[in-house]
C-alpha cells in the first residue's frame, strides 16, 4: 500500500470531518444504501435473504450504515483506520442500526475477519491505494476468500481510464451549505507516471476569517482492466462494470461473482 503509515495518517486524521465532502452525509447515507441495496437485490434470489456483508472499506460508515438501514442484511464493516472505525461505530450507533465493526487491512482479512459473506463491498476508491500488482493480486485473493460460492463482490473506482488522459491538477471547488456555515472542499492532485498525490483542502469559517485543514495520502491510476485481471486471476468469474450512467454512481463500479 501507499506507504501504510502515511495512508493510515490520511484516514486517522480526516475520519473527523471526511462527512464534509458531501453536500449532505445524511442524505448519502440514505442514497448509497437504495443504490447497494438495488444492484445487490437484482442479483439474488428472493430467499436468499437476508444476506452476511462485509464491507471491508467502510471509513466512517457511508455505505455499511446506508445498507443496514435498507433491512434484509447482516453488515460486518471493517477499514484500515482504528480513528474511522471508532467514529463509525458512533455514527451506527446515533443511527440505530445493527453493525459490527472492526479494524482490518484488506491485504490481511484472514487473519482478522471470521468467516465467509455473500457479499464484499469497497466503495469509494479504496482499492486504488493499493500501488503494486502484487498488492492489488494479495487483497483480491484475501477478498475472493470471504466471498461465499455465489457470492458478489462489488468496488468502486474513480474512472482512471479516462483521469490518466486528463491528468488534471486540480479538482472544481464546491461550496458547501450546512447548519453550522458554509465551506470550501477542493482537491490538489500531483502527477508521477500511473500514481498521483492527492491532497483534500477543506476551508471553513472561523468566527470572521476561514482555517484551511488538509489531508494527503497517494493513490494509484488504477486501470479498470488491471482490476478485472486480478480480479480473475484471484478466482472471480463473470467481471463486469457498470458506469455511471449506468449505475447512476458517480463512480465506475466492478461487480464479480465467485
Amino acid at each position: 500500500m501507499a506507504d501504510d503509515e502515511s495512508v493510515l495518517a490520511f484516514y486517522d486524521a480526516f475520519a473527523a470531518d471526511y462527512h464534509l465532502i458531501f453536500a449532505n452525509w445524511e442524505t448519502s447515507i440514505e442514497w448509497q444504501g437504495r443504490l447497494l441495496d438495488g444492484l445487490i437485490r437484482s442479483r439474488f434470489d428472493a430467499g436468499a435473504f437476508p444476506l452476511t456483508v462485509l464491507d471491508c472499506a467502510c471509513g466512517i460508515g457511508t455505505q455499511a450504515i446506508g445498507l443496514a438501514r435498507q433491512g434484509g442484511y447482516r453488515v460486518h464493516a471493517t477499514d484500515i483506520s482504528s480513528q474511522a472505525i471508532d467514529r463509525a461505530r458512533r455514527e451506527a450507533e446515533q443511527a440505530q442500526v445493527d453493525v459490527t465493526f472492526a479494524v482490518a487491512d484488506m491485504r490481511s482479512l484472514g487473519q482478522t475477519v471470521a468467516g465467509e459473506f455473500d457479499v464484499v463491498i469497497a466503495f469509494d476508491n479504496a482499492i486504488p491505494h493499493l500501488l503494486s500488482d502484487e498488492e492489488l493480486l494479495q487483497a483480491a485473493r484475501e477478498l475472493r476468500a470471504k466471498t461465499l460460492p455465489g457470492g458478489l463482490i462489488l468496488a468502486s473506482t474513480r474512472d482512471y481510464d479516462a483521469l490518466l488522459k486528463e491528468r488534471p491538477e486540480v479538482t472544481s471547488h464546491r461550496v458547501i451549505a450546512t447548519p453550522e456555515g458554509k465551506h470550501v472542499v477542493f482537491q490538489v492532485w500531483e502527477w508521477q507516471e500511473e500514481q498521483y498525490r492527492v491532497t483534500q483542502f477543506i476551508v471553513v469559517p472561523q468566527g470572521s476569517e476561514w482555517q484551511v485543514r488538509y489531508y494527503s495520502t497517494l493513490y494509484r491510476a488504477l486501470r479498470r482492466e488491471t482490476l478485472t485481471q486480478a480480479l480473475s486471476l484471484a478466482g472471480f468469474s463473470q467481471v463486469t462494470w457498470l458506469m455511471p450512467e449506468e449505475s447512476g454512481f458517480y463512480q465506475p463500479i466492478v461487480i464479480a461473482r465467485v
